[in-house]
C-alpha cells in the first residue's frame, strides 16, 4: 500500500503551507500528492508550484472537474505540466454534481456517464497525437458543426509533442455505474468516502478491473488522544456533503451512505441541515461512520487501524484533513512510520 498527501482545494484563503507539506511528504516516502477544485481555486496551478520544489513525488489532480475544461483544454494543461514535472503527472477527474455543473459552469448535467466516456476518448486522442482530433459524439463535436457554425474548423494536432503519449487518468466516482466505468476505461478509481470494512458493496462494480488498477482512497487523518475531538472535522465534512454538496432529492453522497448501511442516519443529517440546524446535523453524523472512513486517534490506534486498511483492496491512502492548515508534519510522519 502506498501513501498520498491530499491537499484538497483552498478554502477562504490559500493553504499557505501546501509546498512545505508536499516537500515533507516526498522526503517521508509518500508516493503522490493530490490537489482538488470545487468552485474557487483550481487544481493545476498548485501542482505546478509543487513541481518546482520536488523531484520524485507523483503530482495528481484529485479531482479535476471535467465540465471546467473541454477535453483538449485539459489535455493541454496535462501535457504542459507533465513536461514541467518530468513525467510525474496523474490526472484524477470527476463529473462533480448538477449544482456545480449547471450553477457554476453553466452547462447541462444530463447523461454524465456518456459525457465522461466521450471526454476520455478525446483527451486520450489529443495526447496520443497520432492524428488530428476529430470526434462526433452526443456531448462533444470536433470540429464543431452545430448551430451557428462557420464550418471552417478542421481536425488539429497539438503543436507541442507530449512527453508521454498516455498519462494515467483516475475517475472520482460514487455511483455503481460510474465506478464500473472507472474499472472499464480508467487507470484507477478515487473514492471520497470508503470503509475498509465495507468494500464488498463495490464488488460488482469493480469485477472487471484490470491488473494494476489503482484505488486511491481519501482518508481524513487526525492524530489525537481525544477521539471525540479527532472525529469532529470528519463529522463537519460529512454533514456538509450530505446537506450542502448536492441536491436534496439527488445527492450522490447520501446515496452512497445508504449503500453503506447508514441511510436513516444520513437522511436525518440532511433534514437537519436543510432546516438550518447545522450544529445538530454535525452531531447527528454517526461516530461509527466517520471512524470507519478515517484514521483517527492516538498513534497506537492509527497503527492498528492501518492494518485493516492494508487488508483491503485500496492501493493508496490519500492522507488529508478537512482544514489543511491543521494538517501537521507529525501526522504525515506518524502514518509514514506505521506504513512505510
Amino acid at each position: 500500500m502506498k501513501l498520498g498527501l491530499h491537499l484538497g482545494y483552498w478554502q477562504k484563503q490559500p493553504t499557505d503551507r501546501f509546498i512545505e507539506l508536499a516537500k515533507t511528504a516526498e522526503a517521508l516516502g509518500y508516493d503522490s500528492v493530490f490537489t482538488a477544485e470545487a468552485y474557487g481555486s483550481d487544481c493545476f496551478t498548485p501542482l505546478a508550484a509543487i513541481a518546482t520544489h520536488t523531484s520524485k513525488i507523483r503530482l495528481c489532480t484529485g479531482v479535476m472537474q471535467i465540465s471546467a475544461r473541454t477535453p483538449v483544454c485539459a489535455a493541454m494543461s496535462a501535457l504542459t505540466l507533465d513536461h514541467l514535472s518530468n513525467g510525474r503527472l496523474c490526472l484524477g477527474v470527476g463529473v462533480s454534481g448538477p449544482q456545480v455543473v449547471e450553477g457554476w459552469y453553466g452547462q447541462q448535467f444530463k447523461r454524465p456517464l456518456e459525457r465522461t466516456r466521450e471526454w476520455l476518448d478525446i483527451f486520450q486522442m489529443t495526447l496520443a497525437r497520432e492524428q488530428g482530433v476529430e470526434y462526433q459524439g452526443n456531448q462533444y463535436r470536433l470540429p464543431y458543426d452545430g448551430p451557428n457554425s462557420l464550418h471552417l474548423g478542421k481536425p488539429l494536432k497539438s503543436i507541442t509533442h507530449p512527453l508521454r503519449k498516455k498519462i494515467p487518468v483516475f475517475l472520482g466516482a460514487e455511483g455503481p455505474k460510474n465506478i464500473a466505468l472507472a474499472a472499464e476505461r480508467f487507470d484507477g478509481w478515487m473514492p471520497i468516502f470508503v470503509s475498509p470494512y465495507r468494500m464488498d458493496i463495490f464488488k460488482d462494480s469493480l469485477a472487471n478491473k484490470p491488473e494494476g488498477f489503482e484505488i486511491n482512497a481519501m482518508v481524513n487523518t487526525v492524530v489525537s488522544d481525544n477521539l471525540e475531538e479527532a472525529m469532529f472535522p470528519g463529522k463537519m465534512t460529512m454533514a456538509l456533503y450530505l446537506g450542502g454538496m448536492g441536491a436534496k432529492d439527488d445527492n450522490f453522497h447520501k446515496n452512497l451512505m445508504d449503500r453503506m448501511g447508514f441511510g436513516d442516519e444520513a437522511q436525518k443529517v440532511q433534514d437537519l441541515w436543510y432546516a438550518n440546524k447545522h450544529e445538530e446535523a454535525i452531531k447527528a453524523v454517526p461516530d461509527a461512520l466517520v471512524d470507519e472512513i478515517s484514521l483517527l486517534g492516538s498513534r497506537d490506534r492509527i497503527r492498528e487501524r492501518l492494518q485493516d486498511w492494508k487488508k483491503s483492496e485500496v492501493t493508496t491512502l490519500m492522507i488529508g484533513h478537512r482544514d489543511n492548515f491543521d494538517l501537521s508534519v507529525e501526522t504525515l510522519e506518524v502514518v509514514a512510520e506505521a506504513l512505510l
